[in-house]
C-alpha cells in the first residue's frame, strides 16, 4: 500500500492499481489538481455535489471539506476501487459521503448490468468498448444520470468518466444544477460531441465558466436573470 499527502489529505492506494504516471502525479501533488482547483473555486458550504467517477476518493474529499460530507454523493463503477475510496474518505474524516457503485451510461439507466473494463491502471477503466480485454471485464449496475439527479438534486455535478460523458447531453438538465465540471476525452469521440455538450448546457441555462476551466477541464455555471 502506497501512501500520499495532497493538500492536507491522506490517500492510500494499493500498489497493484498504480502505474508510473499516476505514481508521479500523486508524489508531486498534481493528481487531479485541476479538478480539485475547479471545485475549490465554485463550491460553497451547503452545496449538494454529485461526482461521477470517484477514482480513489480525492476530489470527493476536497468537496466534502468544503460542503460537508453529508452533501456529497460520489459514483464509481470499478469494484476494485470501492474499498480504496471508503478508506480514503474515512482517513480524512469524510465517512458520511455517500458512495454509489455503478456506471452512468446515459440519462436513463437499465435493469441489465453494463460491462465495464476494470483495467489494471484505474485511470484507464471505462465502460466497455470494442477490443476490451476479457480478463478485466466485470458487470456493474447500469445507472441513469436522470434518476441520480432527481434523487440527489445536486447543485454541482463533477465528472471524469473516460468518455461516457458523450451520452449525457441529449436533453436539457434540471434547474437546480448551478455548476457542471467535467474532464473531456476528445480522443474517444468526435468534435461534434463537444459541440453537443456545449449546446445542451446552453439550452439548460448554463454558460461556459472560464475561471475554473483549464485544458480538458470544461466548466459551466448557471446564468441568472435570463
Amino acid at each position: 500500500m502506497a501512501e500520499y499527502q495532497i493538500d492536507g489529505l491522506r490517500l492510500e492506494v494499493p500498489e497493484a492499481l498504480l502505474n508510473d504516471r499516476i505514481r508521479a502525479k500523486l508524489c508531486s501533488g498534481e493528481y487531479e489538481a485541476h479538478e480539485a482547483q475547479a471545485a475549490a473555486m465554485r463550491l460553497k458550504p451547503g452545496h449538494r455535489v454529485l461526482e461521477l467517477g470517484a477514482g480513489i476518493g480525492y476530489v470527493a474529499s476536497v468537496c466534502a471539506r468544503i460542503v460537508g460530507p453529508e452533501n456529497v454523493t460520489t459514483v464509481e463503477a470499478n469494484p476494485a476501487l470501492l474499498p480504496v475510496i471508503r478508506a480514503n474518505l474515512a482517513h480524512n474524516g469524510f465517512g458520511a459521503v455517500t458512495l454509489v457503485h455503478g456506471a452512468v451510461g446515459g440519462m436513463a439507466g437499465g435493469d441489465a448490468p453494463l460491462a465495464f473494463d476494470a483495467a489494471r491502471s484505474f485511470w484507464a477503466a471505462r465502460i466497455v468498448e470494442e477490443g476490451a480485454s476479457p480478463e478485466t471485464l466485470v458487470e456493474v449496475p447500469h445507472l441513469g444520470l436522470g434518476a441520480l439527479m432527481a434523487r440527489m438534486r445536486p447543485h454541482v455535478v463533477i465528472m471524469d468518466i473516460e468518455g461516457a460523458e458523450a451520452h449525457l447531453f441529449n436533453a436539457p438538465w434540471p434547474e437546480h444544477v448551478l455548476h457542471v465540471m467535467m474532464e473531456l476525452h476528445p480522443g474517444r469521440y468526435p468534435d461534434a460531441v463537444i459541440k453537443r455538450i456545449v449546446d445542451c448546457m446552453s439550452d439548460s441555462g448554463l454558460t461556459y465558466d472560464p475561471g475554473p476551466s483549464r485544458g480538458r477541464i470544461l466548466c459551466f455555471r448557471r446564468v441568472r436573470g435570463r
